[in-house]
């Protein structure tokens, strides 16, 4: 998958967030998108000393601090995997990957039982829990944020490199999310709106509308059957 699909200046939404539990919303542009994702990349290789075969364990639910996390690790050659993602028509990503893992980014209301999935790793944040981590988990939104906002030097990344740890190449996430897309019609200039229930996995919901072009409308806690009134609410030109 393309790590430069963020290089425009536009300041228009690229990433709308939406909790309507928590009423959280965030809205990222792509330079706002761009500096998150420099500030984990940089996090993986000056804190935690990791790069190209590095491997990562994400076991995150749609947010935008996932957005982040995984197109950080993307950035500087570190493969990812989505434990416990399986979706339809999508390669069963986590299935043979038992670690050992470099890194874990967990939400904290798993951060007491991935150890029961995935081996220990060396550095372990915590994402979403509100309060101190527990044991030797760190939380991800304070590391992160000392972290530089420029992207940081790193290795060419060929398409033919594993992003994920099953060995599924950059290039070949690219055509997953390109047929994604084009299955969904989605297009350049659309604006998606996508129900994180329906969507788990990063392929859906975030590979490919960057794949397309278009923008995101992540909505958790949506209300059943309100899709199409929050989407004309938040001019979504596309319901995925």
């Amino acid at each position: 998958m393309d790590v430069d699909l963020l290089s425009t200046d536009s300041a228009a939404p690229l990433l709308t967030y939406c909790d309507d539990t928590t009423g959280e919303r965030t809205v990222l542009s792509p330079a706002d998108l761009g500096a998150w994702t420099a500030r984990t990349a940089n996090l993986l290789v000056d804190v935690c000393g990791l790069g190209p075969g590095s491997r990562a364990a994400v076991l995150l639910p749609p947010h935008w601090q996932t957005a982040a996390v995984v197109l950080g690790a993307w950035s500087v050659g570190v493969s990812v995997s989505f434990e416990g993602l399986a979706t339809a028509g999508l390669p069963r990503i986590g299935v043979g990957s038992d670690g050992p893992f470099d890194v874990v980014f967990v939400a904290a209301d798993r951060a007491d039982s991935w150890l029961e999935d995935v081996p220990e790793a060396p550095y372990r944040f915590v994402l979403f829990g509100a309060g101190p981590p527990t044991g030797d988990y760190r939380p991800f939104l304070e590391s992160v944020r000392a972290q530089d906002d420029r992207a940081p030097a790193y290795a060419r990344i060929h398409p033919s490199d594993a992003s994920t740890v099953d060995g599924t190449s950059y290039g070949a996430w690219r055509q997953i999310a390109d047929a994604i897309a084009d299955s969904a019609g989605l297009a350049a200039g659309d604006r998606v709106l996508v129900d994180a229930a329906d969507h788990e996995h990063p392929a859906m919901w975030l590979l490919a509308p960057l794949a397309a072009g278009s923008s995101v409308v992540l909505c958790a806690g949506l209300p059943p059957g309100t899709a199409q009134e929050r989407a004309t609410a938040e001019g979504a030109t596309r319901v995925l």
